[in-house]
């Protein structure tokens, strides 16, 4: 059964097409990456799962529930993790997690015992206690995906869940984002702008470009899109001779250096030096999910804050008119 099912989902503001006929399914348990560059429609397309927007035309269903006719309904049923920090500083952890159970209308009885269940797969039970504002930046965010889980979602967004934090916190954040899949209790939709954490945590990756999924596939199976290996060569190379050989997908000249994808560096990379040339450099790595990026979209990601301000407060504003 699909988590989510959208149908040639389409927004447009005055001028722009934000989203512009995105239809896909995402199946129940699955972590799908979302990846995109500034502008290219990540947060308007979460934003109309989320029921914050609504759609200009199309249909989208999120865990059952139509996002038009049935918003309320979808908001019971996910869990948002900001790319800002929106838990309350002057509150301590504990009662950062009570309050979101009452606005989620978790049953009373139910409220504490979900909030050590929380506290403790996030490892802040020792710190269940203390002020927020003497947590470091690991802390929130470990504190956030609490908040996001505690009402048992079906569905939980994470909006950039790691942006800013070392790399030990990143790593943490992983770890327990990695149990969450592990269970498969949970459908996670991942935008990230850290190309190992998508290739690390998602099942599938969407790529969104100027409003459309351009590709979706297993991360591997995108690498494979590419080629196995990355051959970058300068020199006096015969581009023509190396791209008549069977095991080249790509030939570009990049930077002053030709950058060519191969199939196998281990078995046809000694074929493609005899056949280029004269080279006077040569490196070889293999494909990573940055050269995925950079074939379908034509850019590196960079960066993105896409109105994330406007985006927390109209959550905010809604989750207390509940």
């Amino acid at each position: 059964m699909a988590a989510i099912k959208t149908d040639n989902l389409v927004k447009r503001f005055t001028e722009v097409t934000a989203v512009n006929g995105i239809s896909f399914d995402i199946p129940e348990g699955e972590v799908f990456g979302l990846l995109g560059p500034n502008g290219a429609g990540k947060t308007t397309l979460i934003s109309m799962l989320a029921t914050l927007i609504e759609p200009t035309s199309g249909s989208a269903v999120v865990a059952g529930f139509d996002v038009r006719l049935q918003p309320l309904e979808v908001r019971k049923n996910i869990g948002i993790v900001f790319q800002e920090p929106s838990v309350d500083d002057l509150l301590t952890g504990r009662e950062n997690l009570y309050l979101h159970s009452m606005l989620y209308g978790v049953p009373r009885p139910e409220i504490g015992p979900r909030t050590d269940k929380m506290l403790d797969l996030v490892n802040l039970a020792d710190r269940a206690d203390s002020l927020v504002k003497t947590y470091s930046g690991g802390m929130r965010r470990r504190l956030e995906i609490a908040r996001g889980l505690i009402h048992e979602p079906k569905i939980l967004f994470l909006d950039e869940p790691t942006l800013g934090l070392d790399p030990v916190s990143r790593q943490t954040i992983w770890g327990y984002i990695g149990r969450l899949k592990a269970a498969k209790k949970t459908t996670i939709i991942l935008t990230t702008h850290y190309m190992e954490e998508a290739d690390n945590l998602a099942d599938r990756i969407g790529i969104i470009y100027q409003g459309r999924i351009i590709e979706m596939d297993t991360p591997a199976n995108l690498k494979k899109k590419v080629g196995r290996d990355l051959v970058f060569i300068k020199g006096a190379v015969n581009a023509q001779a190396v791209r008549g050989l069977s095991f080249v997908k790509s030939v570009e000249l990049e930077e002053g250096r030709f950058r060519i994808s191969i199939s196998d560096s281990g078995r046809n990379l000694q074929a493609l030096l005899n056949s280029a040339g004269a080279i006077e450099e040569v490196e070889v790595r293999p494909v990573t999910l940055d050269d995925v990026f950079m074939k379908f979209a034509g850019h590196q990601i960079k960066n993105d804050v896409e109105n994330n301000g406007i985006f927390q407060r109209i959550v905010s504003a809604k989750a207390t008119r509940k």
